[in-house]
């Protein structure tokens, strides 16, 4: 008896001693992971209207004006040291006529949005304004400098910069009911903007939307903060096929104090993903149907509504941003636009004749526009490659294109005014490259920052597959640096999968995961069907049926690499966060035993609990496709977690975009099963494991992975 008891503590003392030891390590390798994954850094810069100096917030002298040519320039803009040294500032404007509006520390609200304090410095003084009124946000000077317009507690407000006052433009804002002036939770997060108003040219009027969340269904996240009673957050959450806020449209006239409402069409089901004012001072707004595969822009012409652009889509017309259209002039618009070709390309409009010409054409796409004006365009692409972006200029006749960035790799790209210079921040993936600031001929003017590639950092090839259904995808892997082929690795896939992504991309970008490398393992990533840039049928041919091709693909890519003589087919693992984690899922479930470990941070489990844009863009409304909602949900598939399988889910209490509730209807699944997993929980975190806890969870999953994989 003595003995068993001997030998139980001993194999106790050397699991306990094993963990520990996975875990310090673990630390560690993250610690090396965030020295050498530092690339060059600037933040971003806004141009001055001379099109030869651009500013930038410096730490010790806060907003700074510096020459594209002249490294040696740097202007300290406010002088007034003593009162910028107690500022924390996160964000800035600029009037036409030269004031700064600052914006003093941020309290997060969701994703984008965030409270704060605002400073005015007009040449002479730096002062606090908008005292009177708590809550302040999303604010935006008039283009007369005269007035900055600002939402607080849901209600749109002006205020008066001579008089030092603030005045109210709306009055029947409230919490969970009425918003006006900024977005909805869902707006916010998946059309990615909050400041949902925008004064007209001249600055007598300012246009606005109004969210009626009335009947969006009440969502509750428990929240902790160390408190002895727990509380609980409420907020408007439409799930997939529930009802939206209703969004109207406004017009108020500053000098009447009037508010009249625009007409934006018969149906209250829709959505206004953006407002904007023309050249010529003529409101307009983009429209999109429940279904999102209509996509609309409606011009106000007085007062009359006329459709200056439309396009459809058997499947889905992918969210629109406001840089989708970018007036030239007074009647003059380029559209980027993905279903007439079948790629993201760029075609001129006319407010009055419709459709001009297209501008580019090929089988590849343009990824933005950066810059144009009535002679030219400026935008960048994968013409070269779709791991790849540069930047070209061609004219608005589709004619005398010319690349302007020489280096292969990814290019970022910040404008100056009228594109006399631009900054550009390029990389590749195995170098973290340079910040540097070229010409209009794209020709090196000076660098900015510039990162040497460490030598240990962990290296990406890239290469083609072909699944056994002949589809050919791009991946990449990492191995260890003293790779031997006659030897047998261990391997993790690392994973996104969501509609449109694209994670093998020729970027400085390490991860995490990517220290396994150090240990032994061997990391790969693919980016199946349904991910972006490599046309539209390629990306939609998921619609309706979201999740299954993509874990077809990611189960084949498994089953190729465990073909491989130098990969232990016995030891395959898989990692995603949130729709990463839903892949992972599926996998780990229906992979047959085929992965050892699977980790899946804050998954979606079933997309009936997730929001209604984002899920009806690719899957339609549950009401017409239970079975695409159904069929690949991981909760409807418990049962087939095989015993070999580790299976690791990690969720924070207080996400608010893949609410907690997911996990929580995973694990009462999986203990009907009687099924063996693990579960880490973060209390208070959101989705990005904020505040506290990115480091936390990271080095949790590399411990995890060197223990059981």
């Amino acid at each position: 008896m003595l003995r068993r008891l001997l030998t139980l503590i001993l194999l106790v003392a050397t699991f306990s001693l094993s963990a520990q030891t996975a875990a310090e390590r673990a630390s560690l390798l993250y610690d090396e992971f965030r020295t050498i994954s530092k690339a060059p850094t600037m933040g971003p810069s806004v141009a001055d209207s001379d099109g030869e100096h651009f500013y930038m917030l410096d730490a010790q002298k806060g907003i700074v004006r510096r020459s594209y040519a002249d490294a040696a320039l740097c202007e300290q803009v406010i002088p007034d040291t003593e009162t910028l040294a107690k500022l924390q500032i996160v964000d800035y404007a600029f009037s036409p006529q030269g004031a700064i509006l600052i914006s003093d520390g941020a309290k997060a609200i969701y994703r984008h949005s965030f409270t704060t304090r605002y400073w005015l410095y007009d040449g002479d003084s730096l002062r606090e304004i908008i005292t009177d009124v708590a809550n302040k946000r999303d604010a935006l000077f008039s283009p007369d400098g005269r007035y900055v317009a600002f939402s607080s507690d849901n209600n749109m407000w002006l205020y008066d910069v001579k008089a030092d006052k603030s005045q109210r433009v709306t009055c029947d804002g409230e919490w969970n009911h009425i918003i006006n002036g900024t977005t909805d939770w869902v707006y916010e997060e998946e059309f990615g903007f909050t400041k949902a108003f925008a004064f007209s040219p001249d600055g007598t009027k300012l246009a606005y939307l109004k969210f009626d969340e009335s009947h969006v269904p009440m969502f509750e996240m428990m929240r902790f903060d160390g408190e002895l009673y727990n509380r609980a957050y409420t907020f408007k959450y439409p799930k997939a096929g529930d009802p939206n806020s209703v969004v109207t449209l406004h017009l108020y006239d500053i000098s009447s104090g009037k508010t009249t409402q625009i007409d934006t069409g018969s149906q209250s089901d829709q959505y206004i993903p953006h407002i904007g004012w023309t050249p010529a001072g003529e409101l307009f707004f983009f429209r999109t149907n429940r279904r999102q595969n209509l996509f609309e822009v409606i011009l106000n012409s007085g007062g009359e509504q006329r459709v200056i652009y439309s396009e459809s889509s058997p499947r889905y017309i992918e969210r629109p941003s406001a840089s989708i259209v970018t007036f030239i002039d007074e009647e003059r618009f380029v559209v980027r636009e993905e279903s007439s070709a079948g790629w993201w390309h760029l075609y001129l409009y006319s407010t009055q004749k419709g459709l001009l010409r297209p501008i580019t054409q090929g089988e590849w796409e343009v990824t933005g526009v950066v810059a144009c004006n009535d002679k030219q365009i400026w935008y960048t692409s994968t013409e070269s490659s779709p791991l790849q972006r540069d930047l070209y200029a061609i004219d608005l006749k589709g004619k005398n294109k010319r690349r302007l960035t020489p280096a292969d790799g990814w290019n970022s790209v910040q404008p100056s005014a009228g594109m006399r210079y631009f900054i550009c921040n390029h990389s590749t993936a195995a170098d973290p490259g340079s910040i540097a600031v070229y010409n209009s001929r794209g020709e090196v003017v000076r660098t900015i920052s510039s990162v040497l590639p460490v030598e240990s950092a962990p290296r990406r090839e890239f290469f083609t597959w072909t699944t056994e259904r002949g589809d050919v995808l791009n991946a990449y892997i990492i191995r260890p640096s003293d790779f031997d082929p006659q030897k047998r690795y261990p391997v993790l896939l690392t994973q996104y999968s969501g509609p449109g992504s694209q994670e093998v991309r020729d970027r400085w970008r390490p991860d995490w995961c990517d220290m396994l490398a150090k240990e032994g393992y061997i990391v790969a990533c693919t980016d199946v069907r349904g991910t972006g840039f490599r046309g539209e049928e390629f990306k939609k041919q998921t619609y309706g049926d979201l999740g299954n091709l993509e874990r077809e693909d990611q189960l084949s890519f498994a089953r190729y690499l465990a073909t491989k003589e130098w990969v232990d087919s016995e030891r395959i693992g898989i990692y995603g966060w949130s729709y990463g984690g839903f892949m992972s899922l599926g996998c780990a479930l229906k992979g047959e035993g085929l992965f050892k470990v699977a980790i899946a941070v804050a998954p979606v489990t079933s997309w009936r609990y997730y929001d209604s844009i984002y899920t009806e863009t690719y899957n339609g409304l549950p009401q017409d496709n239970a079975a695409g909602y159904d069929d690949n949900s991981p909760l409807n598939f418990d049962e087939r977690l095989s015993p070999r399988t580790r299976l690791l889910i990690i969720h924070g209490t207080a996400d608010d975009n893949v609410h907690f509730q997911n996990s929580m209807e995973m694990a009462r699944r999986l203990n009907a099963q009687g099924a063996s997993y693990d579960m880490m929980v973060y209390p208070d975190q959101n989705h990005s494991m904020m505040p506290d806890d990115m480091r936390n969870v990271r080095c949790k999953m590399l411990s995890y992975v060197l223990e059981n994989l």
